[in-house]
């Protein structure tokens, strides 16, 4: 593939739109996944099916929250929908966020654990200008044997706004299935304190070091695919 295709094909991607400086490696099938599309949602009705993508992303990474360093995420998976409606704007359509929890080093207190659960904020717009690569809002559920299930950090309407940004150059790892992989990051985003913790949620701010303006850091290493609508089967 050239150059010039190579960079066409680029701006086509809706979440890595501006991947300036796209670095062209072999296709490398061994290093390209297995992708699951059954989480891309249903399109909105008289759409071109051969002009919207399914896109799916795959990132681990580390996480600062607060005052505690959590260096090994479980993997997260993020799916979302977007192409050109009916007038001829930019529509996007949320598909879902999945990812497993992420131990906290130190737990809760003592020898109970303490462990982080992503889930979808409610708001995402994965549009890119330049080196940023939009947003996505999530919450983070906080887990342990002594906590409610409703304790959360980013809840009460009031979720965790994630602006990425890319670090250094992408890579197409694979052209058939298309499989990119880039670097990005955030170290400007707000961490709220947690909320519906119960009589613990003292102890579980006081654990994190929430709520945090400033000093919080997430960094994602991740891998990026896509199918259009008509290349995906029936539903």
């Amino acid at each position: 593939m050239q150059t010039t295709t190579l960079r066409r094909a680029a701006a086509a991607l809706g979440l890595t739109a501006a991947l300036a400086g796209l670095a062209v490696a072999p296709a490398l099938a061994a290093e390209a996944p297995s992708y699951d599309f059954t989480d891309c949602p249903a399109i909105p009705s008289g759409v071109d099916a051969t002009r919207w993508k399914c896109e799916v992303l795959t990132a681990t990474g580390s996480l600062r929250l607060g005052s505690r360093d959590v260096p090994e995420l479980a993997p997260m998976t993020i799916t979302h929908a977007e192409g050109p409606l009916p007038d001829g704007t930019n529509g996007q359509v949320w598909g879902a966020l999945r990812g497993g929890p992420t131990a906290v080093p130190g737990g809760l207190v003592g020898r109970i654990p303490l462990s982080l659960q992503p889930e979808y904020g409610g708001r995402s717009d994965f549009y890119s200008v330049g080196d940023s690569m939009g947003l996505f809002t999530l919450r983070y559920r906080a887990v342990s044997p002594l906590l409610p299930p409703g304790c959360v950090i980013g809840g009460d309407g009031a979720p965790i706004e994630i602006r990425l940004k890319r670090v250094g150059k992408s890579e197409w790892i694979s052209k058939n299935p298309p499989v990119i992989k880039f670097a990005a990051t955030d170290t400007a985003f707000t961490a709220p304190a947690s909320t519906g913790c119960g009589p613990l949620t003292r102890l579980v701010n006081d654990r994190l070091g929430l709520p945090a303006d400033t000093g919080n850091t997430i960094a994602l290493s991740a891998l990026y695919t896509f199918k259009t609508y008509d290349q995906l089967p029936p539903r």
